[in-house]
């Protein structure tokens, strides 16, 4: 079995969700892939928290770099100072 990676489950979920959105499956199928997408949805989640740490980490050893909370940018819109 391959290794998973973020992008790996990211790919999974968009397929998860589109399978879903489609409405061709059986509610049991469909309980089963929403249970599996949750999990993809934890691990995506898991490994995004520690990239920010990481990141973080790394800015703060190279001098102190302010750092700017992603949900305080204007939808993405923004740029960084």
């Amino acid at each position: 079995m391959a290794k998973r990676t973020f992008e790996n489950a990211l790919s999974k979920l968009e397929q998860i969700t589109q399978e879903l959105e489609d409405g061709d499956l059986s509610l049991e199928k469909s309980l089963k892939k929403f249970d599996e997408g949750i999990g993809l949805v934890e691990y995506c989640n898991k490994t995004l928290t520690e990239a920010k740490a990481k990141v973080e980490l790394l800015l703060e050893k190279q001098g102190g770099i302010a750092t700017t909370p992603f949900d305080e940018l204007d939808n993405g819109d923004q740029e960084l100072p």
